[in-house]
């Protein structure tokens, strides 16, 4: 039930967020043509690109979240981590297009470039406040639901609205008389959108790999396990990364002289209180040794 609620949530996050950059890429490429302003155009291709992603981001969650079968034992969680990858990729050829476009400009030399209307600039304040608030709108469901897909469309979601300030600065500049600054503005912004490409990427990169979690979530497991007073100490503990979910391998200590069934019940009680207090955990497995104690 909670991964169907999260899908639903996505999916209706990933809908609002289509619709918003369609309706923003063609307002943001209309006035840029209309205005004359390159790094309003550019903005318009980058608003575009998204439209693209989303629909990767939205195959990502809903892999992600198919129940277990013969083939895939533990699950699709990675793929979500694919998506994101996917979507790392489109970003910084996105990126490098707007770069290699605004360097062309900049070569051809600013002075023959026409200044852009006031309509470029409404254009980029619109665009600046529409992104920013897709971006805390998205990175809120991201964190309801857990996931890295969400998570990284909502930095989309900020690297346009930098764009969108990189835009505004480089038309303002245009329209006092610096023509130049428009194709700069949109070297500016590839710059903004290739460092989220490579964080989004990095991140999903992380994710896909055999990493342990952070200390602060490994102490904190140590804490909850020894908060049950009769495991002795804790002879192993290791976890997994897999997707945005993780695996708990545990060895813990009991008295030797307990019988089976108790020693069974200490584990349960164990496991229980690893998964109620750690939503995160895709899975975890408790082995328990007999500890010698003395009177």
């Amino acid at each position: 039930m909670e991964q169907r609620t999260s899908e639903q949530v996505a999916m209706r996050v990933s809908l609002i967020t289509i619709v918003e950059n369609i309706l923003l890429s063609v307002f943001k490429l209309a006035a840029g043509l209309l205005a004359h302003s390159g790094a309003m155009v550019s903005d318009a291709v980058h608003s575009a690109s998204d439209v693209m992603t989303t629909f990767v981001v939205m195959a990502g969650v809903k892999l992600a979240n198919k129940a277990s079968d013969k083939e895939h034992p533990y699950g699709h969680e990675r793929l979500e981590c694919v998506a994101a990858i996917i979507l790392s990729v489109f970003l910084g050829l996105t990126g490098l297009g707007i770069g290699w476009a605004g360097i062309g400009n900049i070569r051809a030399g600013g002075a023959a470039l026409p200044a852009p209307g006031g309509l470029a600039l409404a254009a980029a304040i619109i665009s600046i406040l529409v992104k920013e608030a897709m971006y805390w709108y998205t990175r809120g469901a991201a964190k309801k639901t857990g996931s890295g897909a969400l998570m990284a469309d909502a930095w989309h979601h900020r690297s346009d609205a930098l764009s969108s300030i990189g835009s505004f600065i480089g038309i303002l500049g245009a329209r006092m008389g610096l023509p130049i600054l428009d194709p700069i503005a949109s070297v500016v912004i590839c710059l903004f959108i290739i460092k989220a490409s490579v964080d989004i990427f990095r991140d999903a990169i992380s994710k896909m790999t055999d990493r342990s979690c952070d200390d602060a979530t490994l102490q904190a497991l140590r804490d909850t396990v020894l908060a049950n007073k009769q495991v002795l100490r804790i002879d192993r503990l290791s976890t997994r990364l897999f997707g945005d979910k993780f695996y708990v391998e545990l060895e813990i200590a009991t008295d030797a002289s307990l019988p089976l069934s108790q020693a069974h019940d200490i584990a349960e009680q164990v496991h229980d209180a690893v998964e109620r207090n750690f939503t995160k955990v895709k899975h975890c497995m408790i082995h328990v040794n007999p500890a010698e104690t003395h009177p």
